[in-house]
């Protein structure tokens, strides 16, 4: 039935209007579709930490707090007439206002190290993608360069040509990077 999302013509008409090409849609439905499905197999201690830091982020929490703390000081400075002052020293409001901070720290840092988990899982992926497609390329490179050779193109014979078409080995990167830090940490570089 047409303008269901399962229908084709909803979906070309969606792209249309987007200007999206097929394999963006394809790609942004994909990526969709699996967080839907990271968040489906959630368990459930970390929808309650992600529920309660997504609350405590928020304005409502602030005011929640401006007027409990703020109705705190005021009764307890003697500003409220007729309202007998119960925590004089703030003793009582620093121990909650620090059993508070305790709690809620740990969920954001249950929150955030599950956020870190889901980067790294993307890094992962984009470090996959990024290595594929430089395979590619240098594949492509070696066979534009065949080609021009055929031809008698006078820059088929760059040497900076060949080296480009040649795979790279990411440990062999990373080795180049982590040499060259330490060298410069050494001699006087920062961080």
């Amino acid at each position: 039935m047409p303008g269901t999302p399962d229908h084709p013509h909803s979906t070309a008409a969606s792209r249309a209007r987007s200007g999206l090409a097929r394999v963006v849609d394809r790609n942004v439905r994909a990526l969709l579709a699996r967080r839907a499905g990271e968040e489906r197999t959630k368990r459930g201690s970390d929808r309650m930490a992600d529920r309660v830091t997504r609350f405590t982020g928020s304005m409502r929490f602030v005011y929640i707090h401006l007027v409990l703390f703020g109705g705190w000081i005021f009764i307890n400075l003697g500003m409220v007439p007729g309202v007998p002052r119960f925590d004089p020293s703030f003793v009582v409001l620093a121990m909650v206002a620090s059993v508070e901070a305790i709690f809620l720290s740990t969920f954001v840092l249950i929150s955030q190290n599950r956020m870190a988990e889901l980067a790294d899982k993307r890094a992962d992926l984009d470090l996959q993608i990024s290595l594929l497609s430089e395979h590619e390329i240098s594949r492509m490179l070696s066979l534009v360069q065949q080609v021009a050779e055929r031809l008698g193109i006078e820059e088929a014979g760059d040497p900076e040509l060949s080296e480009l078409a040649r795979d790279v080995h990411p440990e062999m990167v990373l080795d180049n990077i982590e040499a060259n830090t330490r060298a410069f940490r050494r001699f006087g570089g920062s961080g």
